[in-house]
């Protein structure tokens, strides 16, 4: 094969060699391996990352415009099986975020360049630092979004109530988590009663937020059936905490109407839902000793209650004791001051009594003397001695000469004796006559 002719692979024309595809690809190779021998840094998005049995991870790395979200660059690559197995648990442990597509890394590469799968990206060291720069860029970006939509802290400000006993749990139901909590309740060393529930959720996984979410909204719906919700998780991978860093489980958990409480197992950073809940602790554990915390200071505060309270009665009862003692000592003198103003009243009473009832006596005497006066000179007796008489007929006095007829009988009475007479005729006499008789 000619020399000057194979500097110039790509002349056209009839006097051009004419390469196969291998031949073209192999110097492309040689080409790329000249140009770029060595390692570089880059930034860019995990997509479609897959292992296969031989323990290779197959990925593609994306570029994406910011204003419009499209694809401005893609590249294909690799980690050998050597590398991926100690890079993913590094990573994983250190950014508490899974090895998978959607996240934006900084890995260190080489270019190759291979006949037959063409252009790749082997990788061969990540720096979690960058991810997590950009996981904590996304959280304050969330934590911000809720600020400025006033619900950021909207259940923090929610008030616990003074004896969490009913409770919505959001776990797994086959967590181990989810085991040591109700456990830890159920043989709490004061003896107090919880009732829990579980509304099953996915705690780790690509659906946490819609399983969470259908959760919530299933607690929601029995409102008036719970004092808290306690979101569970503990156990697991770290690297499956990336579902609790979504808006809208966020926004949702803020503008819950029940405090939340997060025990989702991990130390190190707070997820977005930490961030929003009322209360975060550790552990599943540390979740049930907090609800039994709450509960004891509560029944402490009755027993201190009911102290004083006894306390206060026995006082107070003591105090009513000695006053009744003191009240019981004085009732003799009381007793006989009351007999002896009410004898001394008594007697003036009597005077009183007396005195009126003489006075009454003497006008009712004086009274009795003038009727008997007025009686007295009312008497006919009086008045037949004044020269008056008195016609009776059948008993009754006459007044009416008219009313006499012939054959009448009369008794005339006198001061001193009386006349009977017969009526021999009956005649009206004038007034002048009548006048004079009298």
């Amino acid at each position: 094969m000619n020399q000057s002719k194979r500097s110039d692979p790509f002349s056209s024309g009839e006097g051009g060699e004419r390469l196969s595809l291998l031949e073209l690809n192999a110097l492309v190779r040689r080409s790329l391996e000249q140009c770029l021998p060595d390692e570089y840094w880059i930034q860019a998005e995990l997509s479609d990352v897959r292992s296969n049995t031989t323990g290779h991870c197959y990925l593609e790395f994306v570029q994406k415009d910011p204003r419009s979200n499209s694809l401005i660059a893609k590249a294909r690559g690799m980690i050998w099986n050597t590398i991926y197995r100690l890079l993913k648990p590094y990573f994983e442990e250190t950014t508490g975020q899974p090895f998978t597509s959607g996240i934006k890394v900084l890995v260190k590469v080489t270019v190759q360049f291979h006949e037959l799968y063409g252009y790749s990206l082997t990788v061969l060291d990540i720096d979690p630092a960058y991810t997590l720069g950009d996981m904590a860029r996304r959280r304050r970006e969330i934590l911000l979004q809720l600020e400025e939509e006033g619900v950021l802290t909207l259940n923090k400000e929610l008030e616990m109530p003074q004896l969490p006993q009913r409770i919505a749990v959001i776990s797994s139901a086959t967590a181990a988590g989810y085991g040591d909590f109700c456990h830890q309740l159920q043989h709490n060393p004061g003896g107090f009663f919880f009732y829990t529930e579980l509304f099953p959720a996915l705690m780790q996984g690509n659906q946490v937020e819609e399983s969470v979410l259908a959760a919530l909204d299933r607690v929601n719906a029995r409102i008036d059936d719970f004092d808290v919700v306690v979101i569970i998780r503990g156990g697991g991978a770290t690297s499956d905490l990336s579902g609790f860093d979504t808006y809208l489980l966020a926004a949702a958990c803020a503008q819950f109407p029940l405090p939340i409480i997060t025990g989702i197992g991990h130390e190190r950073d707070d997820t977005v839902l930490d961030s929003v809940a009322h209360t975060r602790v550790k552990t599943p554990t540390a979740a049930a000793e907090l609800l039994i915390h709450r509960v004891a200071e509560v029944a402490d505060r009755l027993e201190d209650l009911s102290v004083r309270i006894r306390q206060g009665a026995y006082t107070l009862l003591e105090r009513e004791r000695r006053r009744l003692d003191t009240l019981q000592a004085r009732i003799p003198n009381l007793v006989q001051r009351k007999l002896t103003e009410a004898r001394f009243a008594l007697l003036t009473a009597r005077k009183d009594l007396s005195q009126a009832t003489m006075a009454l006596l003497s006008r009712q005497r004086h009274r009795l003397e003038l009727l008997q006066q007025r009686i007295a000179d009312a008497s006919p007796d009086k008045l037949l001695s004044r020269g008056y008489s008195i016609t009776l007929k059948d008993g009754k006095a006459v007044t009416d000469a008219s009313s006499l007829k012939s054959g009448d009988r009369l008794v005339t009475w006198f001061s001193k004796g009386k006349a009977q007479s017969v009526v021999e005729q009956s005649r009206l006499i004038g007034t002048d006559k009548r006048n004079k008789s009298h």
